[in-house]
């Protein structure tokens, strides 16, 4: 059963399971293309700083990206940056920096910055950013390796080293935001933009 009614699949520009989950749960026909781009050269070009902004544009040259190469059909680029005051943080490149994150963000509170932007042959016709305030409880260093070694790999697949969805529930306090941005995905005004184009059927 599905909720699309465009005349061509969806297609998202990523190779997040979050993000493919939250459309296929929502009944929407898609298809996953990553988006060949270097992010960090694309952020270091722009002379951005604010997380946010980082954000929109990195979702914005993902969808464009894909888009030139999927003619007709409306391409989702999503991105998603962590701050803990002035710092960024990037996906950990193994379990000793994952650690480092991890004790960094806990006992403070951090903010994810989701933002989304929708292209049609390289045309952006929406794009939005929605942000979650989360509060990471103080944890031992016994804690926070016994939730690397259950968590594993999967450790490094997320910025700030958890996945709210899985282990990473057991780190937090307070979350102040919708599941949504945190998975990384403003579900809630992109369905309202689908809707509007007449790409749904509710």
């Amino acid at each position: 059963m599905t909720l699309w009614r465009g005349k061509e699949p969806l297609v998202l520009a990523s190779q997040s399971r979050a993000r493919q989950m939250l459309l296929a749960n929502a009944g929407i026909v898609f298809e996953a293309v990553p988006a060949d781009i270097d992010e960090r050269a694309v952020q270091q070009a722009s002379g951005l700083l604010a997380p946010g902004e980082i954000a929109a544009l990195l979702a914005r040259a993902k969808a464009q990206a894909v888009s030139l190469g999927q003619p007709g059909k409306y391409v989702i680029g999503a991105d998603q940056t962590l701050a803990l005051e002035n710092r960024l943080f990037s996906k950990p490149a193994g379990r000793v920096q994952a650690a480092g994150q991890l004790r960094d963000l806990a006992g403070r509170s951090h903010e994810l910055h989701s933002a989304v932007a929708v292209a049609r042959d390289g045309k952006i016709l929406f794009e939005t950013t929605a942000v979650a305030r989360m509060t990471m409880r103080q944890l031992s260093g016994a804690e926070i390796r016994t939730y690397l070694d259950e968590a594993g790999e999967a450790v490094t697949s997320s910025v700030g080293a958890y996945q709210l969805e899985g282990l990473g529930v057991h780190l937090f306090e307070r979350i102040d935001g919708d599941h949504f941005t945190i998975l990384g995905l403003p579900l809630l005004p992109l369905l309202a933009f689908l809707r509007s184009a007449r790409l749904l059927g509710v």
